[in-house]
């Protein structure tokens, strides 16, 4: 089963010195232990559009779809067995980051 982990952040800029370190260790093991597919972050929502172009209507906004004080700030895709697997996995990605983590099924 495949599973998303989004890295839920704000403006804060409430990272510890260890972070970088803390994820890089985090991503080895799900390496070596096979529940790496993969990793990134995102750009912070002032960066982002929504687009519709439903019916050709070619309508782009210079906005995000969530407007609170948290956004995603990046995310692993992850393989794991089972539900209760991908939400261990979940707890110390969360743990590893200093952040809220999400995690949702992901469909294929």
């Amino acid at each position: 089963m495949r599973f998303i982990l989004f890295v839920i952040d704000s403006e804060s800029n409430s990272a510890s010195g260890n972070e970088i370190a803390e994820i890089d260790a985090f991503n080895s093991t799900l390496q070596s232990d096979g529940h790496w597919i993969m990793a990134a972050g995102l750009a912070g929502p002032s960066k982002a559009k929504i687009v519709d172009n439903r019916g050709g209507a070619e309508i782009v906004n210079p906005d995000s779809l969530n407007n609170g004080p948290e956004h995603y700030s990046g995310f692993w895709l992850i393989n794991a067995d089972s539900p209760e697997i991908a939400l261990s996995l979940c707890m110390s990605a969360s743990k590893a980051c200093n952040r809220k983590v999400e995690l949702r099924p992901f469909l294929q």
